[in-house]
């Protein structure tokens, strides 16, 4: 069955940096495109940004444009978001999900449960 495990939220400090990992399995990793939403505390679901499966292309939110970037290993069947410049309104649980296509669809059938990201001082 399909897992998707996202890990390294934590607490950072405004105009600091992290960097999420979402650890694939139990599909082909490679012909999927992928995204990364988050979830703000009492907000709805973000769509934050999308890569496509080979990595040859890649799409941001107005709100991270410049500041995150995506990327995945398709040999560690490893997605990546490296966020920097981080603001307190970047605070989320942030998701990976797996697309239905190799390119953006933004229609996901798998959702990992998320890692929480706090940036305060």
């Amino acid at each position: 069955q399909v897992q998707l495990v996202e890990s390294g939220g934590g607490l950072a400090q405004p105009g600091g940096s992290l960097r999420l990992s979402c650890a694939a399995s139990g599909f082909t990793f490679s012909s999927y495109a992928m995204s990364w939403a988050r979830q703000a505390p009492g907000k709805g679901l973000e769509w934050v940004s999308a890569i496509y499966s080979d990595g040859s292309d890649t799409y941001y939110a107005d709100s991270v444009k410049g500041r995150f970037t995506i990327s995945r290993d398709n040999a560690k069947n490893t997605l990546y978001l490296q966020m920097n410049s981080l603001k307190p309104e970047d605070t989320a649980l942030f998701y990976c999900a797996k697309d239905a296509s190799y390119y953006p669809l933004y229609e996901y059938d798998s959702w990992g449960k998320g890692t929480q990201v706090t940036v305060s001082s």
